[in-house]
């Protein structure tokens, strides 16, 4: 009774309800907060503060940046959202921020265009050598199967493309990427679709920052030719796989264009049936078909697997809490 009591002496603030409400909406930085609030740095730092202290708002660090947003679950969601439908739809000061956080996501709009834009070129030069993406997209929504109430990683999730097309029917997506400028383009992406239930984190797909069996979905698309160790990454991703899980790639066939190395920085020239099943064994995992979508000149495959089982069969386990 005493944690409730606290929490709702947390939230029994004007400005904090304020901050809840923006917060619930998408996650922000302290300079984006200060903005759509309009008060002073330092007080609105002591009301964040207040708030992860109290559950009710979770933190986490990208770079030098800081992101604030409510969590998804736990006793401090629990809580946010009745204390959120209590407030009124037409209350002024409310609106006024619902306003300044649609400038907000405007400005992180307009950046993640620019940035389209800067790159558009070469992304185009790649796509044009293989089959159309929809056709992939299909493929891999077939391979993934059914996501009703699962969680989705998506390693290396670049524009958030993956995330948008599986986080729909998902509980909950993540997507982790190293660079911040892509977690900018999926960030804009995943509000455009208003895909609350998905987020973004700065990580390395080498060390992911999640408890083993966490996920029933993990997904590295057009990842693993990037990957200096691919078996290493494969690893990882298998293991934060929950038992009765899948974990679906989807990359090039082998194939001998060098130019792609050269101009666009890819380690590996796409990969072999063998090679893959080696890494999926090695880290304790059974491959499943394959599907084989020929382009050209590449062709792009989807290899999937699924965690071993043990002797009994059982695909049963208790899964840690929730991502922040």
């Amino acid at each position: 009774m005493e944690q409730v009591l606290a929490r709702l002496r947390a939230a029994a603030e004007a400005t904090r309800l304020r901050l809840l409400a923006i917060c619930a909406e998408c996650e922000l930085t302290v300079s984006e907060i200060t903005q759509i609030i309009g008060q002073s740095q330092p007080r609105v730092s002591r009301h964040l503060k207040l708030l992860c202290e109290a559950g009710l708002l979770v933190r986490f660090r990208e770079g030098t940046w800081v992101f604030y947003r409510t969590p998804h679950s736990g006793p401090g969601a629990d809580l946010v959202q009745p204390v959120l439908g209590l407030l009124p739809q037409d209350d002024e000061t409310l609106a006024l921020d619902r306003a300044r956080l649609e400038q907000v996501k405007a400005e992180r709009e307009k950046i993640a265009r620019e940035y389209f834009r800067a790159n558009a070129e070469d992304w185009d030069r790649i796509r044009a050598l293989h089959v159309d993406e929809a056709v992939v997209e299909n493929a891999l929504l077939e391979a993934v199967g059914d996501l009703s109430g699962g969680r989705i990683l998506d390693v290396g999730t670049g524009t958030g493309r993956i995330l948008e097309l599986l986080g729909r029917e998902a509980e909950e997506g993540v997507g982790v990427d190293m660079s911040r400028e892509m977690l900018a383009v999926a960030r804009a992406r995943l509000q455009r679709a208003d895909l609350s239930n998905c987020l973004v984190r700065q990580a390395d797909m080498y060390q992911l920052p999640y408890p083993g069996g966490m996920f029933d979905v993990v997904t590295l698309h057009q990842v693993l030719h990037f990957a200096e160790r691919p078996d290493a990454a494969l690893a990882e991703a298998a293991r934060v796989l929950a038992p009765g899980g899948k974990l679906v790639i989807v990359d090039f066939a082998q194939h001998e264009h060098e130019e792609l190395r050269e101009q666009h920085a890819h380690r590996r020239l796409g990969f072999d049936d063998a090679s893959l099943n080696e890494w999926f064994r090695n880290s304790s995992l059974e491959p499943d078909d394959v599907i084989n979508l020929p382009g050209k000149p590449l062709t792009v495959r989807i290899w999937a697997a699924r965690p071993v089982r043990d002797q009994s069969g059982s695909k049963e386990t208790n899964k840690p809490e929730k991502a922040a």
